[in-house]
């Protein structure tokens, strides 16, 4: 597989170098540090050496706030090992290591209310960079795949509208588009869809303006026309590479063309998975506020903080409903800085729990949200800290 250098001209080598001397301070904080990898966000944004370094260090600013170079060593959540339909089945024929879901068999509606949202994006990023770093090993030991590009398959037979009508289901996957857009470009060497319904079109509509030229031009779309699809498949594709239900010769040890073995399956998520059957229990060390709904129905916890790298942590829950959250920084020079984005928390079903690492003294502002909604005040159960002891703090609730 011909390396992205190798098809580089003289202004895109210029480019390049530039670019890795305006983001060298940041080499310590990689995982990757080959010219393969700089280059695929130059790639993103069009050789754009300032826009490259904008993608570069916000996906850097990203992986600091929500623990990504730690992301292996969490416990996914049973629900998603078992019903999140996603496998390896075998190699390209570029060596790129190819990935199979069975995106319309699964239950995404039934995974979302057994899970939180948070928890449900933090898996797919797992899953992301497990494969990256999979591929990177492998990369280095044989030499193939340089890019450490992945071909991906979805099979959209039985996608139903109940599930993509699912509000969390569309939020997620908006989410998780611009997600992976943002922090792992050029990650993709080839996309196909297959068995796609006519739904399909109002699903795509909805993502696909989060989706780079790059990506798009990477897509290969296709009906429920097997004999054309499965031909596509094997131009890119060996046979023995592929399950003989997509067209290829692999079977299961025990004959079974889909190869369930390689990868999961999907199905029904057992009622008994939801997290409506238990709710989150307060702490004693909590504290209560009431939150309004509507205009004026939020609350505000400032903390002035003088150490740097302070870790300003946080658990909460509600009462009522889900409730919007969100951390920024106040700066002199900058003004307001998002550290955690505002974002709807279903804390009334499980107790959200996160932190993050203060590296600038100043003050920094904790808030809950209820303006979103209409007629249900909300009850927070919070407990908020700075670490370590000893650190001037000042709480004041607005």
């Amino acid at each position: 597989m011909e390396s992205l250098l190798d098809q580089l001209d003289e202004p895109s080598k210029r480019a390049l170098k530039e670019f890795k001397e305006r983001v060298q301070d940041c080499t310590s904080k990689l995982l990757d540090t080959r010219d393969e990898f700089y280059l695929k966000w130059l790639i993103a944004r069009s050789y754009s050496v300032i826009e490259a370094e904008k993608m570069f260090r916000a996906s850097l600013a990203w992986r600091q706030a929500n623990g990504i170079d730690d992301i292996l060593k969490w416990t996914p959540p049973e629900v998603l090992l078992k019903y999140f339909s996603f496998g390896k089945i075998g190699y390209d024929k570029l060596y790129s290591p190819v990935y199979v879901c069975a995106q319309g068999q699964m239950d995404l509606r039934g995974i979302l209310q057994s899970v939180t949202k948070k928890d449900f994006m933090r898996y797919q990023t797992y899953m992301t960079e497990r494969i990256n770093k999979e591929m990177r090993e492998e990369s280095l030991r044989t030499g193939e795949n340089q890019n450490c590009q992945m071909t991906f398959i979805a099979d959209m037979m039985g996608l139903s509208m109940r599930q993509m009508s699912y509000k969390p289901v569309m939020d997620a996957g908006r989410e998780q588009t611009k997600n992976y857009e943002s922090n792992y470009p050029e990650n993709i060497r080839r996309i196909f869809i297959i068995n796609a319904p006519k739904i399909f079109t109002v699903i795509f509509n909805i993502i696909k303006p989060f989706l780079h030229q790059a990506t798009l031009d990477k897509m290969r779309i296709f009906g429920s026309d097997k004999e054309e699809w499965a031909a596509a498949l094997l131009e890119e594709i060996e046979a023995d590479n592929l399950p003989l239900h997509y067209g290829g010769t692999m079977v299961d040890p025990d004959g079974d063309p889909k190869c369930p073995s390689k990868f999961n399956m999907g199905g029904e998520v057992p009622y008994s998975y939801y997290l409506s059957n238990s709710a989150p229990v307060p702490k004693d060390y909590m504290e209560t506020i009431n939150i309004i709904a509507g205009a004026g129905g939020f609350k505000k916890l400032k903390y002035k903080i003088d150490v740097v790298n302070s870790i300003l942590r946080w658990e909460f829950m509600t009462e009522g409903g889900d409730i919007g959250f969100r951390v920024y920084y106040k700066s002199d020079e900058e003004g307001i800085v998002d550290l955690v984005p505002l974002s709807r928390i279903e804390s009334h079903l499980v107790t959200e729990e996160g932190q993050y690492i203060c590296e600038d003294p100043g003050k920094y502002v904790v808030v809950f949200d209820n303006t979103f909604s209409i007629l249900r005040p909300k009850k927070v159960r919070y407990y908020v800290a700075v670490d370590p002891p000893g650190s001037p703090t000042t709480a004041v609730v607005e």
